[in-house]
């Protein structure tokens, strides 16, 4: 092996021929050819013996329209499993970690997904970026009855009208997020018009947030959906107009950058009060959008900050893990975001689960799925972002939120929800 391979493999041992340059740097060519590798730490592989590793599959878009948030995500579980295994694993037994690229299209993250569990034989599943690849792909795992812990995807249906008991979501989602957000909204305006990403979590996200503002006595005066991927939006922006007092967008990712940059060329973020869901102004995000985003307030379930309830020890820590790792994938050195923060804490209640329940394998899902329904999660080092309880009856968690604004580049928290001030009734009716 190469001297630079074996520095670049010095934290993590990649059983195929991916080196950790390939797997989780920006280079799309190398990811877009990422099948399915094992990982398993290197320095603790000899501590577990002949101890069977525990096999953990996860699908994230490593290439195409979500790459940038699946390789930050990626980083959170990295850090989570290494962390495990340091600490002598789940249950005496290692954490092999089973990567593969969806390339952020549905029919490949199904067809990789159906890989993982037929060939690679995961024994669970933490991951899932892209909502509509979360949609295609939760059937998958309730036919081969393997629990699949949702790390990133925030569609509504996904705990709600399309739940199933297979699949659980350890982190917020649209409704509880509105429930927080909407009388803040209304108190800085009545009348709102609502721009979003056009798929399933956009069109979800924009349904709640209209059904939120309405309750709290605002009014939305209009909609604009623009497809996920458009580099140039001012066609779209440029028709919204009228008697309004606030726009709120919900975007992510390129797409987040894009509409905040193009909103405030066009001046509507002058014109209008600017609000949205905190992925337009997530923390990989802020370079690029530089002083064109200062005045946006948004909610968010995780800031890198470390001031008021965030500046705790295992915060610090949290963040100070990431912030190395992270420049490792980006010389800029960005501030970890959402999805590494989710990611981390996904893959510490599937081992709080599998701990509670003394999971082998696949033998003992029913037993895994009663270990994780009603989990209550403690603020610490497994779960920096704070307490938070993964409900029984939808399998859906709640967590406190974070309303902020962005001044001079930096986050600003107005006000910390608690997660009892976000809760939304269940919807959710598991087939038998």
């Amino acid at each position: 092996m190469a001297r630079s391979e074996q520095a670049d493999t010095q934290e993590f041992w990649y059983r195929g021929k991916v080196t950790r340059r390939r797997l989780i740097g920006y280079g799309t060519a190398a990811a877009g050819a990422l099948g399915a590798t094992m990982l398993v730490p290197a320095p603790w592989q000899a501590a577990f013996g002949q101890a069977k590793p525990y096999k953990i599959g996860t699908e994230q878009p490593l290439s195409g329209a979500g790459a940038a948030g699946g390789k930050t995500a990626l980083v959170g579980l990295q850090m989570a499993i290494d962390r495990i295994n340091k600490s002598g694993g789940v249950n005496g037994r290692p954490i092999e970690l089973i990567v593969a690229d969806d390339e952020s299209k549905p029919d490949v993250g199904r067809r990789k997904v159906e890989k993982m569990l037929d060939e690679d034989k995961i024994d669970v599943h933490v991951g899932g970026f892209l909502s509509n690849i979360c949609l295609a792909c939760m059937p998958v795992f309730e036919d081969s009855k393997v629990v699949n812990m949702i790390s990133v995807c925030l569609d509504t249906t996904l705990t709600t009208t399309k739940c199933n008991r297979y699949s659980f979501r350890v982190h917020d989602y649209a409704p509880a997020q509105a429930v927080a957000f909407a009388p803040e909204l209304v108190k800085m305006g009545k009348k709102w018009h609502i721009a979003y990403a056009d798929y399933s979590w956009g069109q979800s996200t924009k349904d709640a947030y209209a059904d939120q503002i309405k309750k709290a006595g605002g009014e939305i005066v209009g909609t604009t959906g623009i497809p996920l991927g458009t580099a140039d939006m001012t066609a779209f922006l440029s028709k919204i107009s009228g008697n309004f007092d606030g726009l709120f967008g919900i975007f992510f990712g390129k797409d987040g950058v894009t509409v905040g940059n193009q909103a405030f060329d066009l001046g509507l973020t002058k014109k209008y009060k600017w609000a949205g869901d905190g992925a337009i102004a997530e923390s990989t995000n802020l370079p690029a959008l530089g002083n064109k985003i200062d005045g946006f307030i948004g909610i968010n379930r995780y800031l890198p900050v470390l001031e008021g309830v965030l500046s705790t020890p295992a915060h610090k820590k949290f963040l100070d893990d990431a912030v190395v790792r992270l420049k490792q994938i980006d010389p800029s050195g960005p501030l970890p975001d959402r999805y590494v923060q989710s990611n981390y804490e996904a893959m510490n209640a599937m081992k709080l689960g599998m701990e509670k329940s003394k999971f082998r394998g696949r033998e003992d899902t029913d037993k895994l799925i009663a270990a994780l329904e009603g989990l209550e999660m403690k603020e610490g080092d497994d779960f920096p972002q704070g307490d938070k309880v993964l409900r029984k009856e939808d399998h859906q968690a709640f967590i406190r939120e974070f309303i902020y604004d962005i001044h001079d580049g930096k986050y600003r928290i107005l006000e910390v929800v608690p997660k009892e001030k976000t809760m939304f009734p269940p919807e959710c009716k598991f087939s038998a």
